[in-house]
């Protein structure tokens, strides 16, 4: 069985990352979208399961000590990792995963896993990135100032990541990540052996 891709997108927060992972994630088959587990409290809306693992910072801790995670982070005072198991399990199986993560869990990865495909997408303006940060509506201005600083930190580490995806046209932004991941996926290893039968018959005198 010929080993899935690993890809980790990571983006500022606003930069629209999260819609876009959520509608590639329809639009392409075999492709697992991971779900961290967090210790920061249920959004409305949200559900355990869906957008995260949600866990106390017992269990979290737990988990760290049992080597559970391929990758775990503090963000905003609250805590944030990728299990191993599952990303493991799916490409061991071919499938292909795509990690939702922020600059310091990337790093991780790409320290276990340096064969992942690492995509950094970024707003098409600061005024546009606090635009999406105050238009959330969920949160006060005082934490929508420290988001903002922190975004623009985040923003720093773009040149370590393969890709960089602008996120100004939304499906502009979606069909460059879907291309990413089609164009990978077309590899000549991966296609000659998917294609071994196919390619036996051709040749084959």
């Amino acid at each position: 069985m010929y080993q899935g891709t690993l890809y980790v997108v990571s983006a500022p927060s606003g930069a629209g990352k999260t819609s876009l992972v959520r509608a590639l994630g329809h639009r392409l088959a075999d492709l697992m979208i991971s779900i961290s587990h967090t210790t920061r409290p249920e959004r409305p809306g949200e559900v355990n399961g869906r957008e995260y693992f949600f866990v106390d910072q017992t269990r979290f801790q737990a988990m760290i000590d049992q080597a559970a995670f391929l990758e775990h982070a503090r963000v905003f005072d609250h805590f944030y990792g990728t299990a191993r198991s599952g990303v493991e399990d799916c490409l061991n199986r071919g499938v292909d995963v795509l990690l939702e993560i922020d600059w310091q869990g990337a790093r991780q990865v790409r320290a276990a896993l340096p064969q992942c495909q690492s995509i950094f997408i970024l707003p098409p303006s600061r005024q546009a990135l606090e635009q999406r940060l105050t238009g959330r509506g969920q949160d006060q201005a005082a934490v929508i100032a420290r988001r903002m600083q922190s975004a623009i930190s985040e923003s720093s580490h773009y040149a370590e990541y393969d890709y960089l995806i602008i996120n100004d046209d939304f499906e502009q932004a979606l069909d460059a990540l879907r291309c990413i991941v089609l164009g990978n996926r077309h590899k000549l290893p991966r296609q000659a052996h998917r294609h071994q039968s196919l390619i036996s018959g051709l040749l084959d005198q």
